[in-house]
């Protein structure tokens, strides 16, 4: 019946010697479209040899040094170390001055401070070392962050005074946003900066900071006037100001290479020439930050989701079930074949994003909270997938999948929740006219 709509050609038979066959086992074919295409087809598979794209498709030479790098760095320096740093609450400063040295902890702060790398490049970093350790790359993606508004908001005394030790980490960063009643709308933060002389005295509590106690530069942002984005403004805070003070280290599910905790203010008194720009630009800083810190939280998933992936593949290749290795089970493929997917989608939507944001495009925030939302949730269930797959023993802590996963959930959380991501997303799109 499926041939019906095709044009007939002669019909021809399968012949035995010089007689032809036919018997009701007479064997016919039509020489239509679809066989020509078929034809077509084994012709080109046995011409062409088929690659699988990796992640360093599309990459520029310069591109893949870097990636190279990285790769390198996260293989001989963290992964050996990244479960003891996980069980025991590591946070391996020192490994970070190493990455310091390579240029990675000012990225995309321009020279001479910093590397002067792209958004891209960037990114290709921190997927790169996530695969070793997404928790530690995530919070070197924060220090980047952070040296980022340093450079492109701050004077040139800030500038020399702050971003020399950033960029060799000798002092780390940290960014302080969120408020024990201030999470997805941040712009109802309660935390004040008021005026006095020549300094400001900050009062209030910023909650889930990563790197807090061990960080010596910490980025707060402050009412200083009105309620709303308006009234905020952004103050350079050091370690050792009196007033400045820390809640206890918190116990969390993963990210446990990067301490959090409460950063608590109580009248702590902060020079006017901390101040970030000029009051009332602290929102518009903390929103530009955040574009490319969903960037960079989204290249983070990108590494958990391809070293999970990885770990899947080795395992069904050699674990046999019914006399055969899981890898020749279609059911077992065909997820691997989904799971490689989504990463790979994933990660061009990380990659377009970066580099509209590195472009300045009038569609970068959109296009970075879509590319947060789709590969925060899209890598998570890569590694959930790929526990699924190790069965019980990617639930055993012996085996890393289960650390990307716990590391990987929180990728869902911050940098603004996926839910506040589809807000941004769809008031964009419904504006449109």
């Amino acid at each position: 019946l499926m041939f019906r709509h095709l044009p007939r050609a002669p019909v021809r038979y399968l012949t035995l010697g010089s007689t032809p066959f036919t018997t009701p086992k007479l064997v016919t074919y039509f020489q239509s479209p679809l066989h020509k295409q078929q034809q077509f087809s084994r012709q080109y598979s046995q011409k062409e040899t088929f690659t699988f794209p990796t992640s360093s498709h599309g990459l520029t030479e310069d591109q893949q040094e870097y990636q190279r790098v990285a790769l390198d760095f996260a293989q001989k320096k963290m992964l050996p170390f990244a479960e003891e740093w996980d069980a025991q609450e590591i946070f391996p400063k020192e490994t970070l001055q190493e990455l310091a040295q390579l240029g990675f902890a000012a990225i995309y702060t321009r020279p001479p401070y910093g590397s002067g790398l792209t958004r891209v490049d960037a990114s290709i970093i921190f997927e790169a070392l996530s695969q070793a350790c997404p928790s530690t790359a995530a919070y070197l993606s924060i220090h980047n962050m952070v040296c980022w508004a340093i450079d492109t908001f701050g004077n040139d005394e800030q500038r020399q005074r702050f971003l020399p030790n950033l960029a060799s980490m000798e002092k780390l960063a940290s960014y302080c946003l969120t408020e024990p009643g201030a999470g997805s709308d941040s712009s109802s933060l309660r935390t004040t900066a008021k005026k006095d002389g020549d300094d400001y005295v900050l009062n209030g509590e910023k909650a889930f900071i990563s790197g807090a106690g061990e960080s010596s530069i910490y980025l707060v942002m402050c009412r200083t006037g009105a309620p709303g984005p308006k009234g905020i403004s952004a103050f350079i805070v050091e370690k050792g100001t009196p007033g400045l003070s820390f809640g206890k280290k918190e116990k969390k599910l993963g990210w446990n290479s990067q301490p959090t905790r409460a950063v608590i203010l109580e009248d702590c008194r902060v020079p006017a020439s901390n101040l970030l720009s000029t009051e009332g630009d602290g929102f518009r800083i903390a929103m530009k930050a955040l574009d490319g810190g969903r960037v960079n939280i989204a290249a983070c998933s990108l590494g958990a989701a391809e070293a999970s992936l990885q770990y899947a593949r080795d395992h069904v290749h050699v674990r046999k079930q019914f006399g055969a290795p899981l890898s020749s089970l279609q059911t077992v493929q065909f997820k691997l074949a989904d799971m490689a997917t989504r990463l790979t989608a994933a990660r061009l939507i990380v990659r377009t994003a970066a580099g509209s944001l590195e472009n300045g495009e009038s569609e970068k925030t959109v296009l970075c909270a879509m590319a947060k939302r789709f590969a925060t949730d899209e890598c998570f269930d890569v590694c959930n997938d790929g526990l699924q797959l190790l069965g019980g023993y990617g639930y055993l802590k012996d085996y890393p999948i289960q650390r990307y996963l716990r590391d990987a959930r929180v990728h869902q959380i911050l940098e603004g929740t996926n839910e506040i991501m589809r807000v941004i997303i769809s008031k964009t799109f419904l504006a449109q006219k």
